[in-house]
């Protein structure tokens, strides 16, 4: 019997031509799939690639975002986040594991810059810089006010009208600056460090008018919050509708619910002031009438008789306290002068100890050389035929040395 006629030819595969062949089935016919799940073990790669696992509760597929495609991404990925994910399937022949080569990614439930919004709101309050201890406070008259917006929006129009309309006087200085796009950030931050370094203004306002969440995003990016933190001139917020917030309007020292709001804080109208100041001048020159009257009054009241009666009754109180403090000086005086003779009998008694002339009334006598006074503590301080004069407590004898005798003081126990 032919064996080789009965028995299937076999075609035989490395392991690299079937996962290339797997690679290729899956490429082809998974281009474009949208899958949802959980995010966990993520990781960034020094290249700048994104890797993590997305799962549910009964598998787990590998997933992969290229640097290319995260600029778009605006919310941070992490553990626990539930994404919706569009790409399409590959096999990664090393490994022979089939993966997602992602292309867009989403937050499930949340929109995607709202969850930016909630993460970097939460990462800059814990940093601080939402703190009421950090704000600084609007000056209440400024000269100047500096306006950052664009030159062409309604929001500087609305500025502008305002602060004229309510103190001409004031100047106004406009630092222009996009306020919608990719660059916008960057032309807001440039123009706050341009007003900070020229220190021209006594305060900044930073606004636009309203929108949506994707044209007021430049003001909720965190160079521009970072920018407004660190601003040594206080920063009104004045961004959209009284409705819209932005993490702007958190960090600046005040926020204001529309550009033209912010106008009205800064500025004070001439004629609120005015009738402010002329409320205050009525109100002191009223005080100062009672003042007077009350004055005049409890003048009248006292006769010449009363005042002597007040003068002669001051006059004793105070001899009182002369008289005490007299006494408590005398006595403080006497105790000092006490203390001070005590001390002093004490000195005497010491000094009368060490005196030579207690020494010479106990019989001792002190001889010195008469050609320089020296006193002669030895026999090797004189020599024979010298002048000596020998001090006794009545008097001194001159003598000259005839015979010189000295004493072995070794032998002396």
């Amino acid at each position: 019997m032919d064996l080789e006629n009965i028995t299937p030819k076999r075609t035989l595969l490395t392991v690299s031509e079937l996962t290339r062949m797997v690679k290729q089935l899956l490429e082809s016919n998974y281009p474009d799939i949208w899958v949802r799940g959980e995010v966990s073990n993520y990781t960034r790669a020094s290249s700048g690639h994104i890797y993590f696992t997305l799962k549910d509760e009964r598998a787990v597929i590998r997933t992969v975002l290229f640097r290319g495609y995260q600029k778009g991404i605006r919310f941070d990925i992490e553990n626990g986040l539930n994404l919706i994910v569009h790409g399409g399937l590959s096999v990664f022949e090393k490994r022979g594991e089939y993966q997602i080569i992602a292309d867009f990614l989403e937050p499930e439930g949340l929109g995607a810059l709202q969850l930016a919004f909630e993460q970097l709101k939460e990462k800059l309050q814990k940093e601080g810089l939402f703190d009421e201890s950090a704000k600084i406070p609007i000056p209440a008259f400024p000269d100047t006010v500096g306006v950052i917006s664009s030159e062409t929006g309604a929001a500087i129009r609305d500025i502008l009208n305002v602060i004229r309309r309510r103190h001409s006087g004031v100047r106004i200085i406009i630092y222009p600056t996009l306020v919608q796009g990719d660059e916008a950030a960057q032309s807001i931050v440039k123009a706050i460090q341009k007003a900070n370094e020229r220190k021209e203004v006594d305060v900044l306002i930073v606004s636009r008018g309203g929108g949506s969440i994707e044209d007021l995003w430049p003001f909720n990016e965190e160079i521009v919050a970072r920018a407004v933190f660190k601003s040594s001139i206080p920063v009104i917020s004045g961004v959209g509708h009284e409705i819209d917030f932005t993490i702007t309007d958190f960090v600046a020292d005040v926020r204001a619910p529309t550009p033209s709001a912010a106008a009205e804080i800064v500025v004070k109208n001439k004629v609120e002031l005015l009738r402010t100041y002329t409320d205050l001048h009525r109100r002191l020159f009223d005080t100062m009438t009672r003042a007077v009257q009350s004055s005049r009054e409890m003048l009248s009241r006292f006769t010449i008789v009363t005042l002597q009666d007040r003068l002669i009754r001051l006059l004793r109180e105070k001899q009182m306290i002369l008289d005490d403090l007299g006494k408590s000086l005398s006595a403080s005086m006497e105790t000092n002068l006490a203390r001070m003779r005590g001390r002093f009998e004490k000195l005497v008694g010491q000094l009368d100890v060490l005196s030579p002339l207690a020494t010479l009334s106990r019989g001792y006598s002190i001889a010195s050389r008469i050609r320089d006074g020296r006193t002669v503590l030895s026999t090797d301080d004189v020599r024979t035929g010298e002048q000596i004069a020998t001090l006794l407590l009545d008097g001194r004898i001159y003598s000259s040395v005839t015979d010189i005798q000295r004493t072995d003081t070794t032998s002396i126990s």
